[in-house]
């Protein structure tokens, strides 16, 4: 009763579909863990893990969002290949697009910024072990002065934007590129937009020229 009622709520408050679920079966979910009788450490760890992973979402609004390699590729394109850049991934995660541009790109120096500690470490974990010519920065974006790299990327949310915006107006040079994954900043036309021909509903990656 209490998750049909708590699913009903969050389908009158235009929740997404995830979150109707999750108030749906989340009762469900206490009484089989107190049927397994879980020892008290067990919560407590997965309470740490959590904690590490998303550990600014309540501050930034941006919860964990790994891009794909699919998406690597089509930045990796904005990328000359003929000259030295300096890329920024904002909200690196756990380093994928960065590694994957450092190896593609040599001639260019590729660096991510994570919030979060335990994607961060792993990250830096990853790189060591393939031995990445990557660099990935603990911290946030907001620290970094933009006018030292070419090209920004950031898949963040909807809620960073005007943000990000703001801080690239004041700090980007002019000519380097501003590109954002599937989120676009409100009333800013990007110069061009990348859309996935075979796939009508992917996201986009917008672009903006500073």
């Amino acid at each position: 009763m209490q998750g049909v009622f708590a699913s009903a709520l969050s389908v009158i408050a235009a929740m997404a579909v995830w979150w109707r679920l999750i108030h749906l079966f989340f009762p469900l979910a206490i009484l089989v863990m107190l049927q397994w009788q879980l020892p008290a450490w067990i919560y407590l760890l997965a309470f740490c893990f959590t904690l590490a992973f998303f550990w600014s979402t309540y501050r930034t609004q941006v919860p964990f969002y790994p891009s794909l390699p699919v998406t690597w590729r089509k930045v990796k394109e904005l990328i000359p290949e003929d000259k030295s850049v300096k890329v920024l991934d904002i909200g690196s995660g756990m380093g994928g697009l960065v590694m994957y541009l450092a190896r593609e790109c040599p001639l260019s120096k590729c660096v991510g910024i994570e919030l979060a500690p335990l994607p961060w470490l792993i990250s830096v974990l990853l790189s060591t072990l393939k031995k990445s010519p990557a660099t990935f920065k603990y911290g946030d974006y907001q620290a970094v002065n933009l006018s030292e790299y070419d090209i920004v990327f950031a898949y963040l949310s909807p809620a960073a934007m005007p943000d990000l915006w703001l801080k690239a107006e004041q700090e980007m040079q002019a000519g380097s590129l501003l590109i954002s994954y599937e989120f676009e900043i409100p009333g800013v036309l990007p110069k061009f937009q990348i859309q996935d021909r075979l796939d009508a509903d992917a996201a986009s990656i917008f672009v903006w020229e500073l």
